[in-house]
């Protein structure tokens, strides 16, 4: 009787690495989630670096001190960042709500889950409500797509209109690209946070309806988790690129 010989290669294809069993043991969905994270990251990488070559290519740009100086409703100046801390504090916590809810799910405590998903569903309500106040002030300011303070204006005026916003020389094609370029991106993220908190209360009706429970796994809550964190994530570049450089 003859015996085959296997040769260490076809071990090797016997083996797990053989891609009948992922080396990671990582569940499809969420190697997708992953994927789509970083093919968004690269779309914001694009908006920031485009803001700032524009930024840096200008003699002058806005001062953030000076546009954002307001706690709308409350103090109208002598406030600078006051308002953009309250809401990047209160993204930040919601992502902490998060971490919550994804370890409660991981410990098949259903209570628990809807308890930290509503918080975090509460925190993302209360930022996107407040980017919509601070929209709403600049733009009551002069500051839109296509438009700053100084829209219309000509000669001595138009200095006039820019002063309070700049901290050296004024230019009024910096204004304007300071507004358009603000809008889209803060827009664009105030977009995905408003698409995060849909996923949430998706989440949360599952959760309230027993699917994860049928399921025996919360892994849907850990997968929308990914996108939150990268939306809380992204705030940050934002706020450092547009409040604080």
């Amino acid at each position: 009787m003859s015996t085959t010989t296997v040769s260490q290669l076809d071990k090797v294809k016997d083996g797990p690495w053989s891609g009948g069993k992922s080396p990671w043991n990582l569940e499809y969905g969420k190697i997708m989630m992953w994927f789509f994270l970083v093919s968004d990251a690269f779309t914001f990488s694009a908006f920031l670096l485009y803001y700032g070559a524009q930024k840096f290519a200008q003699p002058t740009w806005i001062d953030a001190d000076k546009i954002f100086q307001s706690v709308p409703g409350i103090v109208e100046h002598g406030q600078p960042l006051v308002f953009v801390g309250i809401m990047t504090f209160i993204l930040i916590m919601s992502s902490v709500t998060m971490v919550l809810a994804v370890d409660a799910g991981h410990r098949n405590q259903k209570q628990e889950v809807i308890k930290w998903m509503l918080w975090t569903i509460l925190g993302g309500l209360c930022f996107v409500g407040c980017q919509a106040i601070e929209w709403t002030h600049l733009h009551h300011e002069g500051f839109w797509f296509g438009r700053n303070p100084a829209t219309g204006l000509e000669g001595d005026a138009v200095a006039q209109a820019l002063a309070p916003y700049f901290s050296k020389d004024i230019s009024y094609t910096a204004a304007l690209q300071f507004s358009n370029l603000f809008f889209t991106i803060t827009g664009f993220h105030g977009f995905h946070v408003s698409v995060g908190i849909l996923l949430n209360i998706i989440i949360l009706c599952m959760t309230l309806n027993n699917t994860f429970e049928n399921r025996g796994t919360y892994l849907m809550v850990e997968k929308v988790g990914l996108y939150w964190h990268f939306v809380d994530l992204v705030w940050v570049f934002v706020f450092t690129f547009f409040y604080l450089i």
